[in-house]
């Protein structure tokens, strides 16, 4: 017993042994949250208390199966392995198996994965004859959640007037006989769906009192860790199943909340004690992970938030380096820079991949930053999502590309010829490709011909078919006289793709069309870059087919090595429960980080706030922020401005960026001091912006005759330079540029855009 107790500190130690009663720990980053959960238990077992009588609820499988695994080290007994413990899911999913005969399901009921339940919504999308561009699958299945997690049922929600009203506000006013038929539909195939783990699990306890009063009288200790992201549908289970014994204990850091997308609710946490007024609140203050700085500075920044439990975490850690803040021209060179600041650390310390990390807002932010390792061949791996050029809808539109630039690749034909959905099946499809088998054809051949063959098509079919064909002829004629950025808009727009994503107003859906927008921007860059229009370059537009060229070693998939050495990159969402020595938090700008849906409303950018303390409190050595004065949006060069959450962090902390210094690497290695840092503080006013580069749109380039060696010229996307030297004659005039911010440059000045600094 006493070496137990002997591995925590005061604090922990009375958290554990203080096992009766309502309990709340309040535990900040780092602070050892999950071993005081693990320690809570294994005491409890070590006093007798049966294991049977133990519920434990996680969030996570892999959280679930640590716990389990250290409390059975811990108490070395097989006594660990009967405590009800695993995630909200999975454990009442287990009790509806042996009590959902109540509600009318057998025990061996189907779940339904989301799949399942998109696949079920656009059957009966059909069936009621509704566009499913109207009603997307991921829209539909979004608002049937949300009901779900808030306790409506399909006969509420179609009584709810003001639930109603904004179906038809969004006009989708049939939202809830879609919810109705689905609801039928599940309970004829004998199917619950994750949502209806919940949701049934609530129902069970309401109405059958006696049920109610069984388990209450079984999980006679509750424990739930990472309180503070539940929903109203957990908070009313959990609330239940205490009410008899009241012995329940509730982990979580409420300035770590950061799923209110998901349903989740900081009030729970925040008043957790209304529902218990006897409550013991013990706070782990004490971080054990990160040095000094990182500590203070995630500290002054969500000291900014007005809902909060007040707590002040501290750490006994070395006082360690600053926070360090990177300021770049463009989201471009922001890549770059992080990736050779990840090369630098890692041979100056002689440390593995693994060490790093880099967290982004949104997953579209990734291609800069995959791009930039890659030239640097450092590994890397995508967690928790797909790398960029993997994503489905970045893989369809550059399917597109594909047969624009070669009609006769038969895959990337297939892959688009009924996306978005234009009436040509499978059958169709089918058809098509075993005649072209046959005949030693390309399936673009047999398209463009169809009228030709005899394949028992219809004509409606004949009609579509028709309309893609000339569809895609349209692009190839075009992609000899436009660049690559005006026909991939085009393509984007005109092939439907656009207006599909646009349909799907779900975090998802966003997230793909912010993906398709990042694309997007970096096709403008290589369309309109110097850097694509140096010595040796052909043609004169920076085409389609000269763009897919330049990414197809980007594209082409890693093969899974299982190498753990890799440096991850992840969404600041993806990353919680995480920690890496080296974090580098990217793309710190206003309408960014914060988002632009955020700052309208406290509660939105409290929880914001919240995103970046998670991404501070990540880094246990050393934590570098980055921002972009200029980043491509919808294929415009935008200026940004800093995000206000860099103003909030305690100028102790944190090293500013330096006056830049002349550098011969096309990589940034010199920092620019922005105009609004002051006394080495952000200021917050926002009419003088850090010092942009000019527009494209409003870009006067220099009559190339007139350039000469020895002047000062500005470039669109690199900033000011010098004219090293002149050669060549007419429209073979070249130059060598060196440019103050990215190094030394050849450029063909007929597609160079300079502009003579006078």
């Amino acid at each position: 017993m006493k070496n137990l107790l002997d591995d925590l500190n005061e604090v922990q130690k009375e958290t554990v042994i203080n096992y009766s009663g309502p309990a709340m720990v309040i535990a900040g980053a780092g602070s050892g949250k999950t071993r005081v959960l693990t320690y809570r238990v294994a005491f409890m077992l070590q006093q007798g208390v049966d294991p049977f009588n133990i519920l434990a609820l996680t969030f996570t499988n892999k959280a679930a199966r640590e716990m389990k695994e250290r409390i059975y080290n811990l108490v070395g007994s097989t006594e660990a392995k009967s405590v009800w413990m695993g995630t909200f899911h999975a454990v009442f999913a287990r009790v509806l198996r042996v009590e959902g005969h109540h509600l009318g399901y057998p025990s061996n009921f189907t779940i339904y994965d989301t799949d399942d339940s998109k696949s079920l919504v656009r059957s009966i999308l059909k069936d009621l004859g509704l566009d499913p561009k109207i009603y997307p699958a991921g829209y539909v299945l979004g608002r049937i959640s949300s009901a779900k997690s808030n306790l409506i049922s399909a006969q509420d929600y179609n009584a709810n007037h003001e639930l109603m009203s904004q179906d038809k506000m969004a006009a989708k006013p049939f939202i809830g006989n879609i919810y109705s038929m689905y609801t039928a539909r599940c309970r004829r195939a004998l199917a619950m769906d994750f949502d209806d783990l919940l949701f049934n699990m609530n129902l069970l306890l309401r109405d059958f009192p006696d049920v109610l009063l069984k388990y209450q009288k079984k999980f006679q200790y509750i424990l739930v860790d990472e309180y503070q992201d539940t929903n109203y549908a957990q908070y009313l289970i959990v609330k239940k199943l205490a009410a008899r014994h009241e012995n329940i204990c509730v982990v979580g850091d409420d300035a770590q909340s950061i799923y209110a997308f998901r349903g989740a609710n900081i009030q729970n946490i925040l008043n957790f004690e209304k529902d218990y007024p006897d409550l013991k609140t013990y706070k782990l203050e004490q971080n054990y992970r990160s040095t000094q700085h990182i500590v203070n500075a995630a500290n002054s920044v969500i000291a900014y938030n007005k809902e909060q439990i007040f707590k002040k975490i501290w750490t006994q850690n070395e006082e360690g380096v600053k926070l360090k803040l990177l300021r770049t021209s463009s989201d471009t060179e922001e890549g770059q820079l992080v990736a050779q600041n990840v090369f630098e650390i890692k041979m100056n310390n002689q440390l593995p991949n693994s060490e790093f990390a880099v967290l982004y807002r949104t997953n579209a932010q990734s291609r800069s930053i995959e791009e930039a390792l890659r030239k640097l061949n450092i590994p890397y791996r995508i967690y928790g999502g797909l790398s960029f050029y993997k994503r489905k809808e970045i893989k369809d539109l550059l399917a597109y590309f594909r047969v624009v630039v070669n009609a006769a690749d038969d895959e990337a034909i297939k892959r688009i010829i009924n996306y978005p959905a234009r009436g040509i099946g499978a059958t169709t499809l089918d058809r098509l490709t075993v005649t072209a088998d046959k005949m030693g054809k390309t399936l673009w051949e047999m398209l463009a011909n169809v009228n030709d063959y005899d394949l028992k098509i219809n004509q409606g079919i004949l009609t579509r078919i028709g309309n893609f064909t000339t569809m895609i002829e349209r692009f190839r004629v075009e992609q000899k006289v436009r660049n690559a950025y005006e026909l991939a808009r085009d393509i984007a727009q005109s092939s439907g793709i656009m207006t599909n994503l646009n349909e799907d107003k779900t975090p998802e859906g966003i997230s793909r069309i912010e993906n398709i927008e990042e694309l997007l921007n970096g096709i403008k860059e290589f369309s309109e870059s110097g850097e694509q229009l140096e010595i040796g370059g052909e043609g004169t537009i920076r085409s389609l087919d000269k763009y897919l060229q330049d990414i197809s070693l980007l594209t082409d998939a890693d093969q899974d090595d299982n190498d753990p050495d890799k440096v991850s990159l992840m969404t600041i969402h993806s990353a919680k429960g995480l920690e890496f020595p080296y974090v580098f938090v990217v793309g710190m700008e206003e309408n960014l980080f914060p988002s632009i849906q955020s700052i309208t409303s406290r509660a939105d950018l409290e929880e914001e706030r919240r995103l970046f303390y998670v991404a501070i409190t990540r880094a246990r050595k050393q934590a570098i922020l980055s921002y972009a004065e200029n980043r491509y949006r919808w294929g415009n060069l935008t200026s940004c401005e800093p995000s206000r959450f860099l103003e909030e962090i305690d100028e102790r902390c944190i090293e500013l960026p330096h006056k830049p210094a002349p550098r011969s690497s096309s990589f940034g290695g010199g920092f620019h001091k922005p105009s609004n840092f002051t006394s080495g503080r952000l200021t917050t006013n926002t009419a003088k912006k850090p010092d942009a580069q000019p527009r494209m749109e409003h870009f006067e380039s220099s009559p190339v005759e007139d350039i000469q060696a020895g002047m000062q010229v500005m470039h669109a996307q690199f900033g000011q330079g010098k004219v090293i030297n002149i050669e060549g004659s007419g429209g073979n005039r070249k130059a060598v540029v060196f440019f103050t911010a990215i190094g030394q440059k050849n450029l063909l000045l007929k597609f160079a855009r300079l502009k003579i600094v006078e």
